[in-house]
């Protein structure tokens, strides 16, 4: 219980509904904004994006952390990781099934970076029992799945200033 509190007043203070913390959740985001060209990286705003990011789920309990091989996905993920000491760990995205496994095996809370094609079907695939939509132009939108009741929630992620 008490690894719950700091998830709990980070949670509360967001706006999300106290049913999140029942159980191991899952935190399914799109990677943050990207510059152009092939396999790009996070544009400005998307790395500070990333590193809100990172502020916002740090005391979270996530416990693993996984991204596609994208460059832009791996950079989104990347400054929670550095932060928490884990491995950004990379997942196919052409295999949405072997990730919910992993996710499934494993206690604690997760973070997933996906991209706007994938992150409604990853939500479902853990649990959620809410569809979501998500567009070329969303970014920052971090959908909770809690596993004792399938709820989405989302949390936006916004940059200090």
């Amino acid at each position: 219980m008490p690894k719950l509190l700091p998830l709990l007043a980070l949670l509360l203070a967001a706006g999300v509904p106290q049913a999140v913390l029942a159980a191991d959740t899952v935190f399914v985001v799109r990677h943050m904004q990207k510059a152009d060209g092939a396999d790009p990286p996070l544009s400005t705003e998307g790395v500070a994006n990333a590193q809100a990011l990172a502020d916002m789920l740090a005391k979270s309990g996530i416990k693993a952390i996984f991204a596609t091989q994208t460059r832009r996905a791996m950079e989104t993920a990347q400054p929670l990781a550095a932060r928490l000491g884990l491995t950004v760990m990379p997942y196919d995205p052409g295999k949405p099934e072997a990730l919910a496994a992993k996710v499934a095996a494993l206690p604690g809370a997760v973070l997933i970076v996906g991209h706007s094609n994938t992150v409604p079907d990853l939500i479902a695939r853990v649990g959620g029992r809410e569809p979501v939509t998500l567009t070329e132009q969303d970014y920052g939108t971090v959908f909770v799945v809690t596993h004792d009741d399938g709820k989405v929630s989302h949390i936006e992620v916004h940059p200090a200033h």
